[in-house]
């Protein structure tokens, strides 16, 4: 038996579970403000 009998579906079904998970994450708004996390360390928050 050759391995990329085996190793195909196992890289289809990594592909399908990445691409789910993105999906999955932009639907749940975490990639909605990209700008915001990374200038927040630039403001002063000293009271």
């Amino acid at each position: 038996m050759s391995v990329v009998y085996i190793l195909r579906p196992v890289a289809a079904l990594l592909a399908a579970a990445a691409i789910a998970a993105f999906i999955w994450a932009v639907r749940r708004g975490q990639m909605d403000d990209l700008d915001t996390p990374a200038v927040r360390i630039l403001h002063d928050e000293d009271e």
